[in-house]
């Protein structure tokens, strides 16, 4: 037992998704007298496309896919993922506390069209049009994306990262082509994973002082 406990006692980190779905579900639920419609003209020259819904279920399969690699490979590399994955869904959600917005992209769907667009109804009923502002499905899927690159178990150019990367850039592009966000939800999420990703990954802090400090010792 005590070497179960120190071989897979990081698997504590999952009791976050519980944090996050009780966050999530009260955001949801939560009476909204107003709240910023996110929308710029580009979205209005983006056309509704019913496959992507595939590529936007993946993404359900992605992060566990993703967390449970990391999980089993890498302790130290697995903690520094959640940190990211973590921290950056906690700030998508706490904008959408401190500045309640959603949109008015969706498209009126006849449910019984195609299998497609019976499924995307399952997403339009299950998911409301509000709390989109970062996108949470790209923020995760960039971040899932470089958490990957930067693995020392997957090297350079294998085949796992090439189907990372389409997958991460089919899931992004679902969003906007679902009429699910806003073209300014994919820029946000998409700056909060570059910007997470500089700091905890790059150390950039560090690589500021240590620039300062050289600076001063000349």
């Amino acid at each position: 037992m005590k070497e179960l406990i120190k071989k897979y006692g990081h698997c504590w980190t999952i009791s976050y998704f519980v944090v996050y779905m009780i966050w999530f579900t009260w955001l949801e639920k939560r009476s909204m007298p107003s709240c910023h419609i996110m929308h710029c003209f580009v979205d209005d020259y983006i056309p509704f496309v019913d496959v992507f819904i595939i590529p936007y279920l993946i993404w359900f399969l992605y992060i566990p896919a993703a967390w449970l690699f990391l999980f089993l490979k890498d302790k130290k590399e697995f903690y520094k993922f959640c940190l990211y994955l973590y921290l950056g869904m906690s700030i998508c959600l706490f904008i959408c506390t401190i500045y309640p917005n959603g949109q008015d992209l969706r498209v009126n769907l006849d449910f019984g069209e195609n299998l497609w667009v019976k499924m995307l109804g399952f997403i339009y009923n299950s998911d409301s049009n509000t709390n989109v502002f970062p996108s949470i499905h790209v923020f995760n899927s960039i971040a899932i994306h470089l958490s990957l690159m930067k693995s020392k178990h997957i090297p350079k150019g294998h085949w796992v990262t090439m189907i990372s990367l389409s997958v991460m850039l089919l899931i992004c592009s679902s969003t906007v082509f679902l009429k699910q966000h806003s073209i300014l939800d994919v820029i946000a999420g998409t700056a909060l994973a570059i910007v997470l990703y500089q700091i905890i990954y790059n150390d950039i802090f560090g690589k500021i002082k240590s620039v300062f400090a050289k600076k001063k010792a000349e």
